[in-house]
């Protein structure tokens, strides 16, 4: 392992998101607080309590679940594709680096950038006094595998697009909606039944539910199941990540 090269590659992805702070930490920020303020104060002070606690202890775990996954995935996904259209990717291919110290130089920031997301909207929540976590290893345990599920995803999109319109089409049509359906805004007992189980066959479900519980204490699956869930997605990413990346699909043409 070369640690150094490592070490440089990683600091060089997580500075390029620290330069532009106001759109990668400071924009999520804003949209959390505004999220928290309408659907907890404004609309959630007309709601009753959804299993023993308020509407927008309810809401928080997926509105920060929410912007981890949106961010780790921004992060890896735009940085890769950016490097293929400038070609600075050559640069790397050429550098004594492996693959897989590549995709973990990335990883790495993906994962950062994501927590760092994570911690800022739970400290918003914390400003609104509604902010708890029964339980706080939990609660890092899921943002870091949701962050590192999301950033193996961001890096295949990245390889995958051909363009920036293809490198948004995951985020709007896919990780928005399953996200809005897993749960974020209402209890699975709210739906009919039949539409329980759709929701309970949409892995986001149990990434909220996770975070829910790691909170407030609250479940509406089988924590057991969640994490079966996450590590399967995790090692299936992973590996189909650095499969993609020792074939040089789409970086060695």
């Amino acid at each position: 392992m070369n640690w150094i090269g490592l070490q440089t590659n990683t600091q060089r992805e997580i500075s390029r998101f620290l330069r532009v702070s106001i759109q990668t930490l400071v924009s999520p920020w804003i949209n959390a607080f505004l999220y928290i303020f309408i659907f907890g104060f404004v609309v959630g002070s007309r709601i009753d309590t959804i299993a023993g606690i308020s509407y927008i202890e309810f809401v928080i775990p997926g509105i920060i679940m929410l912007n981890v996954i949106t961010s780790s995935f921004m992060q890896t996904s735009s940085s890769l594709y950016f490097g293929r259209f400038v070609r600075y990717i050559e640069e790397l291919l050429v550098s004594p680096l492996s693959m897989l110290e590549i995709i973990l130089s990335h990883v790495i920031a993906g994962v950062a950038r994501g927590v760092m997301v994570g911690v800022g909207v739970y400290a918003i929540a914390i400003l609104f006094g509604v902010a708890g976590i029964d339980h706080p290893f939990l609660f890092l345990l899921y943002a870091v595998s949701i962050a590192l599920l999301f950033s193996f995803l961001g890096l295949i999109i990245g390889l995958w697009s051909d363009n920036f319109e293809q490198l948004s089409i995951v985020g709007t049509f896919v990780i928005t909606p399953l996200t809005f359906l897993g749960g974020m805004f209402n209890s699975v007992t709210m739906l009919p039944p039949a539409m329980q189980q759709i929701v309970k066959a949409n892995p986001f479900f149990y990434f909220v539910d996770g975070f829910r519980y790691s909170m407030t204490g609250v479940q509406e699956a089988s924590l057991v199941t969640g994490a079966l869930v996450i590590a399967g997605l995790v090692m299936g990413l992973g590996w189909l990540t650095h499969h993609l990346f020792h074939i040089g699909w789409k970086i060695r043409e």
